[in-house]
């Protein structure tokens, strides 16, 4: 969506599309050292709520992990100034996950900077991996400031608790320093070089096929498109291209982005992502459009692999669940995807006999009129071709592929809080996919009420010799913790292949 470049330096944000993946053009900046204040939407400025934390507090976990530790040079000759231990948070009863405190609250308390630092860094210690990757901002004013870029994870979060965005993004690794473009002689020496490579799948484009909800909104029975489509992606990602660091994140109200990290991943340049994109692509054209699905036979591997993993997923959640042909009008639908007129004409009759008949029943009518000799030039080889093309039109993937072709574009941080429905976007567990459930995602004011209510029950000892981070009085543990691991497990390749490269340098004379 484009942005104003007004003189007040804000941005209507239009709210019934906070999922919308960020645009690639320019956009407003705003000088750091002008952002010390929080403006509101009325334009008047007030200065960010004063909620103290202890700075040493925020990253206690003491996990044992001390080669995943968050490292920090510039912090290391920084006084943090000390404050007494974080009070009991005192939200007004109506407080909103909009509200600029719970925000402030949020990043203090419970957003795993160490985490996203040692993941988008790829090493314990800050090097230009992330100190030349652009974020971009939405301050609560919606003015929104792009590349924004920081030497270490620390001052990440020191900006974010100055600046206490609504949401922030992530772009790619550039050449050099994002803040230093425009002092660069020549504009080709700012150039992107690396980003992970992304997917994004909303519900919004299966509106011509779901029955249970349209536009933002989501159900569990709608839910299932997206969990089909990870199954088919992560599959394709992993046995057919070989990438290891996969994670899916949910979006926080309609949909999921895949993140994956290998290296070789993250140094493709855009004709390459174009191709990989274009490979998982099989669902074209919209809403109004005819045949979406045209594949070659014999189907090609992959496709194969996805019709194995679709077939029951078609069965209970197209057919049972959304049970998209009993209106006669969508049944037609069905017809035109059929290659027998005299085929489509008996099961027209048939179905005009019982206008209520179910999508499962209609399915059946198929194979059972074509077996009667309902039409005598049926090919079955076309019709089984045909009923192969349905169920990936109504099941695979539909990806917004454009998102995965551009190193450069943006997408939403991991953990950050959906503005519309104030659900943190966490990390999907893929070992556990059946049983993510979107609408049981915690929202970013119960978080905050179960550190209160941790405390309050005198849950943790004072005489503990381990202090319990926030999140871990909370629902979002679970979550960071899988982050964490996935961090870990990517950190130990990096250093691996790091010290081959090295060993490769010193046989080298």
């Amino acid at each position: 969506m484009p942005h104003s470049t007004r003189a007040d330096l804000t941005v209507p944000w239009t709210s019934a599309d906070e999922d919308d993946i960020l645009p690639d053009a320019q956009a407003i900046e705003l000088a750091s050292k002008n952002s010390s204040v929080n403006a509101d939407p009325n334009g008047t400025s007030k200065q960010a709520p004063n909620v103290e934390v202890k700075f040493e507090e925020l990253f206690n976990d003491d996990d044992e992990m001390d080669d995943v530790a968050f490292v920090d040079s510039e912090a290391a000759t920084t006084k943090v100034e000390s404050s007494p231990p974080a009070a009991p948070l005192q939200l007004a009863p109506a407080a909103k996950y909009t509200d600029p405190e719970v925000m402030l609250a949020f990043y203090q308390r419970l957003f795993p900077f160490r985490y996203l630092f040692q993941w988008l860094n790829h090493s314990v210690k800050p090097s230009n991996d992330f100190g030349h990757r652009e974020f971009a901002f939405t301050l609560p004013n919606d003015a929104y400031l792009r590349y924004q870029s920081f030497p270490t994870g620390d001052i990440l979060r020191k900006d974010i608790l100055r600046l206490n965005p609504s949401r922030f993004e992530i772009g790619p690794v550039y050449s050099t320093n994002p803040r230093d473009r425009k002092t660069l002689r020549k504009s080709t020496a700012f150039r992107p070089i690396a980003k992970e490579l992304v997917f994004d799948i909303d519900l919004t484009d299966y509106d011509d096929i779901r029955t249970c909800c349209d536009k933002a909104n989501i159900c569990h029975k709608c839910w299932s498109f997206v969990t089909m489509a990870i199954k088919v992606v992560d599959a394709a990602l992993r046995d057919d291209f070989g990438f290891e660091h996969i994670m899916w994140v949910y979006s926080g109200r309609r949909g999921a982005h895949a993140w994956i990290s290998d290296r070789r991943a993250r140094t493709m340049d855009d004709q390459k992502r174009r191709a990989l994109a274009g490979y998982l692509e099989v669902i074209k054209g919209g809403a109004q459009s005819g045949k979406k699905v045209n594949v070659k036979r014999p189907l090609h591997p992959h496709l194969a692999r996805s019709l194995e993993i679709l077939k029951e997923h078609f069965q209970r959640d197209i057919l049972d669940n959304q049970d998209p042909w009993r209106k006669s009008q969508k049944a037609e639908r069905l017809l035109q995807l059929l290659p027998d007129k005299s085929l489509n004409d008996a099961l027209r009759k048939k179905w005009d006999a019982a206008p209520d008949r179910s999508s499962a029943n209609k399915w059946a009518d198929i194979d059972a009129l074509a077996k009667i000799g309902a039409s005598k030039s049926l090919d079955g080889r076309a019709l089984l071709e045909a009923k192969q093309d349905i169920v990936l039109e109504y099941t695979y993937p539909r990806l917004d592929v454009e998102v995965s072709k551009k190193l450069i574009h943006l997408l939403k941080s991991p953990f950050v809080i959906h503005p519309g429905t104030g659900r943190v976007c966490v990390p999907i567990d893929t070992r556990k996919l059946a049983g993510f459930d979107p609408l049981g995602v915690p929202t970013v004011t119960e978080l905050l009420g179960e550190i209160d209510l941790y405390d309050k029950r005198g849950m943790q000892e004072v005489n503990d010799l381990k202090k319990s981070s926030d999140y871990e009085k909370t629902s979002l543990k679970p979550y960071v913790d899988y982050f964490r691991t996935f961090v870990a497990t990517l950190l130990r390749e990096e250093k691996g292949v790091k010290r081959e490269r090295e060993d490769d340098d010193a046989m080298e004379f």
